[in-house]
C-alpha cells in the first residue's frame, strides 16, 4: 500500500518478495492478504485504510537495510533503479525471502492493522 492512496492494494509491488522468486506464490499470498484485510475492514465498519508516511518510509528503511551487504546494492541495476540516470538508489525487491515476507504480513494482520490510518 502507499501513503495518500486510500484502499489502493498494490499486488506484488515494490517492497515484496515477488520479484526474486516465483511469482504465483507471492501473488496468491498477496490476493489471501488483500481479502483478509476487507474482511477485516468490513467486520469493523472501516470505510478507509492507508499506511502513514512513517510506517511507509520504515519499511521501504528496512527492505534496504536487509539489502545492504548484498552484491545487489553494488550492481548497477532495474533493481535499485540504476537504469535511470540521476535517480534516487532505493532497492525495490525484499530479499529476505518469501516465508520471512509472509511472516511480517502476518503479523501486520493480526495486530489489526495498528499502523495503518483507519476511517469509519
Amino acid at each position: 500500500m502507499i501513503a495518500d492512496f486510500s484502499n489502493l492494494f498494490t499486488i506484488s509491488g515494490p517492497g515484496a518478495a515477488s520479484d526474486l522468486a516465483n511469482m504465483v506464490p507471492h501473488i496468491e499470498q498477496h490476493i489471501k492478504w488483500i481479502t483478509k484485510c476487507l474482511e477485516c475492514l468490513r467486520t469493523h465498519d472501516i470505510n478507509i485504510i492507508e499506511p502513514s508516511l512513517e510506517t511507509e518510509n520504515t519499511w521501504v528503511n528496512h527492505v534496504n537495510d536487509v539489502v545492504e551487504n548484498t552484491l545487489f546494492q553494488t550492481s548497477k541495476s532495474i533493481y535499485n533503479g540504476a537504469n535511470i540516470s540521476g535517480k534516487p538508489r532505493v532497492f525495490k525487491p525484499y530479499v529476505r525471502g518469501f516465508d520471512i515476507y509472509m511472516e511480517k504480513c502476518g503479523k501486520i494482520a493480526n495486530n489489526n492493522y495498528e499502523d495503518f490510518h483507519l476511517v469509519k
